[in-house]
């Protein structure tokens, strides 16, 4: 289990000094602060901020995604136009150790229907907790206004799930905030947002969204679902 590089007394200080800082402000802290740091990356909107943000203020700094196998083609084209822009030295692919066939021979065909939570937690939660348990800190795009588990979250926090320090730069942006600094910025984006997709996960999993309806109502459609698991401290 890891040890906190922060007391909790210290993230909450943090977390009230940095809460009307910019990304850029966070991320120096962080990065000054937190000697074994990552940012998880999803490629999303929110990440791709991040990332444009984090190879100014710290190229250096490692950078992991979650590769469950399962991911979209324009998901995959992205990790690699993102890699020729910003060269990301210190990329690092998370995959899990069960290999689709064999999660198939064990929990039969398509879990993603028949047990969604579980096929979460084998292809991405515990591969996340695998690299999390070698870091001091993580760095995620997660926002207050995403789902009522996200509401609560502060700049810098204690993860309990994890045992390690969280930090989430954008906690107070809008998805207009998200959008203004990627046209701004040129950031590169998934282009299938553009085709009702605010938010991607799995090719089998995401569905995209009509005008007007919740973000994340095309992740699990169906399903009283709303998280992989990666965020829930329970």
């Amino acid at each position: 289990m890891n040890s906190l590089v922060l007391t909790v007394e210290s993230c909450e200080q943090l977390a009230e000094m940095y809460e009307y800082e910019s990304p850029e402000k966070i991320l120096e802290k962080a990065v000054e602060i937190i000697p074994n740091l990552a940012l998880a990356s999803s490629f999303g909107a929110e990440d791709m901020v991040l990332l444009d943000v984090l190879m100014k203020v710290s190229p250096s700094t490692k950078v992991f995604y979650l590769d469950t196998q399962l991911l979209f083609p324009e998901t995959y084209e992205l990790i690699e136009r993102a890699v020729q822009r910003y060269g990301i030295p210190n990329l690092v692919q998370v995959k899990s150790s069960l290999s689709l066939n064999r999660q198939a021979q064990e929990y039969g065909d398509e879990l993603w229907k028949t047990s969604p939570d579980r096929c979460c937690n084998l292809r991405k939660v515990q591969p996340l907790t695998d690299i999390l348990a070698t870091l001091d800190g993580w760095v995620t795009g997660i926002r207050r206004n995403q789902t009522a588990n996200r509401a609560n979250a502060q700049v810098f926090e204690e993860d309990q799930k994890f045992q390690l320090i969280k930090v989430n730069p954008l906690v107070r942006w809008t998805h207009e905030d998200v959008w203004d600094y990627i046209h701004s910025h040129s950031v590169p984006y998934n282009p299938l947002h553009e085709a009702g997709y605010p938010s991607i996960g799995c090719v089998h999993c995401t569905l995209p969204v009509k005008p007007g309806e919740d973000p994340r109502s095309g992740r699990w459609a169906g399903q009283t679902k709303t998280e992989c698991g990666l965020h829930l401290q329970n």
